[in-house]
C-alpha cells in the first residue's frame, strides 16, 4: 500500500500562483510514475501532469507552460507547481502514485481562482 497527503491548496486570484506537494509513503519502493489529476464540480477527473521514475513528463496542452510538475525521490515527494492560474484551473487536485500494476491515489487538495 501507499499513502499520499497532499497539501498547499487554497484560494488564489486569477494570475497567481500556487505550489501543491505531495508525501509518499507505505511500499514505495516499485513508484513508476507519480503526478496528478484534478476534478471540477460536475466534471470527470483529468489529468494535470505526470513524472516517470525515469524523468519523462506528461501534461496536456492546456496547462503546459503553467504548471510544472518535479519530483524528489530521495524525500518520496512531488511537487505541482502552477503559475498564472485561470478560474477554469478551479478544482480538487489530486496526487496519484503508479507503483508496481497498482495505482493509489490520494484524498485531494481544492485549488480555488477568483476571477
Amino acid at each position: 500500500q501507499v499513502q499520499l497527503v497532499e497539501s498547499g491548496g487554497g484560494l488564489v486570484q486569477a494570475g497567481g500562483s500556487l505550489r501543491l506537494s505531495c508525501a509518499a509513503s507505505g511500499s514505495i519502493a516499485n513508484m513508476r510514475v507519480m503526478g496528478w489529476y484534478r476534478q471540477a464540480p460536475g466534471k470527470q477527473r483529468e489529468l494535470v501532469t505526470t513524472i516517470t521514475s525515469g524523468g519523462r513528463i506528461n501534461a496536456p496542452e492546456s496547462v503546459k507552460g503553467r504548471f510544472t510538475i518535479s519530483s524528489d525521490i530521495a524525500k518520496n515527494m512531488v511537487y505541482l507547481q502552477m503559475n498564472n492560474l485561470k478560474p477554469e484551473d478551479t478544482a480538487v487536485y489530486y496526487c496519484t502514485v503508479l507503483s508496481g500494476l497498482n495505482m493509489f491515489w490520494g484524498h485531494g487538495t481544492q485549488v480555488t481562482v477568483s476571477s
